[in-house]
């Protein structure tokens, strides 16, 4: 009856452990999907001609 309940617990731990580890990989990889996304935001883009876009900032109305 001992080794019932050892073996029970053993698997519940295992299981335990096998759902963190899967739920950890998840979190890594969801992640590192933002950051790339952040990154990816945060860097200007350029005009066809290879100039930065700045957007309208310091540029004159007329």
């Amino acid at each position: 009856m001992a080794d019932e309940t050892d073996k029970s617990v053993r698997q519940a731990k295992a299981s335990r452990d096998d759902r963190l580890k899967s739920a950890l990989r998840e979190n890594l990889k969801r992640r590192k999907l933002q950051a790339r996304e952040r990154a990816a935001t945060a860097a200007p883009s350029q005009n066809d001609d290879g100039s930065l876009n700045e957007g309208t900032a310091g540029k004159s109305g007329n």
